[in-house]
């Protein structure tokens, strides 16, 4: 698999799990519903500080593994594909619903960008996303880490700009439509889940086939 290809997998996978309607997206809508959006924009971007930090975290986990511990990375891997199945499995199984949009608490942009980066950076879930969605994506046969990890950063930041964004901009319409459609919900919940076991699959072929890279 060449590195572009990598690169088109994790941006679907990106993609297909920020897009699904859970706390972020709410905690934006939320400050834009009771802001305006100038303050969903602040709290967008501290969700996006957030992201930063999780991909930080991410490539130095994998990073210090390579280093001390290279025979586990596959393990880790297979590891981390399989939480990515079940991952996608619970998306297909669940129907998500969303409820009323509440009031923020946030009171100036400041604070609403401490609490974004905040509520992203303290979601447990996040940090079992980046531990087995990472290692899927990083490799030194791709250059180095560091490199990598500007790369990967820099997808996440911009794709979540571009979906909390449009939200923020758009809040109205967006309470209107999470609250209105909830069987649209249910299907972007389902597609995400669909793209989770294929990736999972795809990497996990992958990595088991490919390891130890080249050096």
């Amino acid at each position: 698999m060449t590195y572009a290809a990598s690169l088109w997998i994790f941006f679907i996978l990106l993609f297909g799990i920020i897009i699904v309607p859970g706390m972020d997206m709410l905690f934006v809508l939320a400050n834009a519903l009771t802001g305006g959006r100038r303050m969903g924009l602040f709290a967008t971007a501290g969700i996006m500080a957030g992201g930063a930090y999780h991909t930080f975290l991410g490539v130095l986990g994998v990073g210090v593994l390579l280093k001390l511990a290279p025979s586990l990375f596959l393990i880790l891997l297979l590891a981390g594909a399989a939480y990515m199945a079940w991952i996608g499995v619970t998306l297909v199984q669940s129907s998500i619903v969303v409820g009323p949009i509440g009031a923020a608490k946030s009171r100036s942009p400041r604070v609403a960008f401490r609490q974004g980066a905040i509520t992203c950076m303290l979601n447990p879930k996040a940090y079992l996303f980046t531990l087995a969605v990472y290692p899927q994506f990083i490799s030194p046969a791709f250059g180095p880490l560091l490199a990598q990890a500007l790369i990967l950063g820099a997808m996440t930041v911009l794709t979540q700009l571009g979906i909390y964004g449009s939200v923020a901009l758009a809040a109205g319409a967006g309470r209107d439509f999470l609250q209105s459609h909830p069987n649209a919900i249910i299907l972007i919940g389902r597609a995400a889940g669909a793209l989770f076991i294929v990736a999972a699959a795809f990497t996990a072929w992958h990595g088991w086939t490919t390891w130890p890279p080249a050096s």
